[in-house]
């Protein structure tokens, strides 16, 4: 698959799907360390389920630095996060109808709230689809928004400031948090923190949106770890950390009922005798539950592989070069038959095949050209 350059005019460009075809679109940096990326904001683009290309992509929302979206359960409308130049007041979070006439992923801005916090880097949707969860990095802060019934964000209904630090010089002064997401069940919203080397668990009220802390409030992971981001087994009684600061890959036991966990195991993403600058960043499970996947950044660049063994604790089984540099993002696309991997500093978004006996990676010809990409999200399909 051939690079494909991002041009002005390609949003012009009259777009067709084909058979086995969907649309997605692609969060970026539109600016780092002040300098611009030359983004555009949010990217379109058109998915070829059978071939896995990736291809049409065009500007499609001229946001600042929307590094991180997710999609509305009904399919109708999409959320961003807008990190800004560091201040409180820069740093919102976007509203977007999405328009199912078009088939280009055409977005309409429905405008943005505060995001009660500095640096946020994480939004997820409840399945009810009343909820928005969101996590700011800088600050160390949640908070829940409503969702009005014509997609728009109301302000904040509560903001919790997440409290904890670590021994890592420059990174763990304070809490960092990095995620937050919902347990299977919906009874308990979980947020990693970088920063604090803490899982919170907290009790959710879907009927007032309100959060208070379970008890236990938290899993602790070692000192130095730096918990990043997280996915639930498919039986939904385990879940899996991938850690930014020691690359590590660490198991835990969910117990649904009490919204406690228990580590099981661990592992590193990287081979025993690396070197480097170590750097965990995304986490990627196999929709049959058998694969599972991390992406490491800093000296490595790579993809690691695991298979999920029959105690439900991944085992390595490979590493693969994620085919640019500072792989942000992985995630399966909706077939499960492809991996994307978004390379933040090569500027591409590179393909791989998955074996589905192995759950190993074949690289599909050259990284799709895209400035700065950090995350990527599959259309799903339109709902009531």
């Amino acid at each position: 698959m051939a690079a494909i350059a991002v041009t002005a005019w390609a949003s012009l460009v009259p777009l067709v799907l084909r058979a086995a075809e969907l649309n997605g679109w692609i969060g970026t940096y539109t600016e780092r360390g002040g300098a611009s990326t030359g983004s555009g904001g949010i990217y379109g683009f058109q998915w070829d389920t059978a071939s896995g290309s990736l291809h049409a992509l065009h500007a499609v929302a001229p946001t600042i630095n929307p590094s991180f979206l997710t999609q509305h359960p009904n399919g109708r409308f999409l959320y961003a996060v807008s990190e800004g130049g560091g201040s409180a007041a820069s740093d919102v979070l976007n509203a977007f109808a999405i328009d199912d006439a078009n088939p280009s992923g055409a977005l309409r801005a429905l405008g943005s709230v505060p995001s009660m916090g500095k640096g946020p880097c994480f939004v997820s949707v409840e399945p009810g689809g009343h909820w928005l969860f969101a996590a700011n990095y800088q600050s160390g802060s949640i908070a829940v928004f409503p969702i009005l019934a014509d997609g728009r964000l109301a302000p904040a209904a509560q903001m919790i400031q997440q409290q904890g630090s670590g021994p890592v010089a420059g990174r763990q002064q304070g809490p960092h948090a990095h995620e937050v997401v919902l347990s299977p069940d919906g009874r308990f919203l979980l947020a990693a923190d970088l920063g604090a080397d803490r899982i919170f668990v907290y009790r959710f009220d879907a009927s007032t949106g309100t959060l208070r802390p379970n008890d236990p409030p938290a899993a602790v992971l070692p000192s130095g770890y730096g918990p990043r981001h997280f996915v639930f087994s498919r039986d939904a009684q385990k879940l899996y950390v991938v850690t930014e600061l020691a690359a590590r890959l660490v198991s835990f036991r969910w117990n649904a009922q009490a919204g406690v966990l228990t580590p099981l195991a661990e592992t590193s993403t990287l081979p025993a005798d690396f070197a480097g600058e170590r750097s965990g960043a995304e986490i990627a499970l196999h929709p049959d539950g058998r694969s599972l996947y991390t992406s490491n950044r800093g000296d490595s660049n790579t993809i690691a592989i695991f298979r999920i063994g029959a105690d439900g604790i991944p085992v390595p089984a490979g590493r693969v070069s994620s085919g640019g540099k500072t792989p942000r993002y992985i995630g399966i696309d909706p077939s499960g038959h492809y991996l994307i991997a978004a390379n933040q500093d090569s500027s591409g978004v590179a393909v791989f095949r998955i074996d589905p006996a192995t759950g190993g990676l074949t690289a599909q010809g050259d990284a799709v050209a895209v400035p700065a990409p950090v995350d990527v999200v599959f259309a799903r399909p339109r709902g009531p």
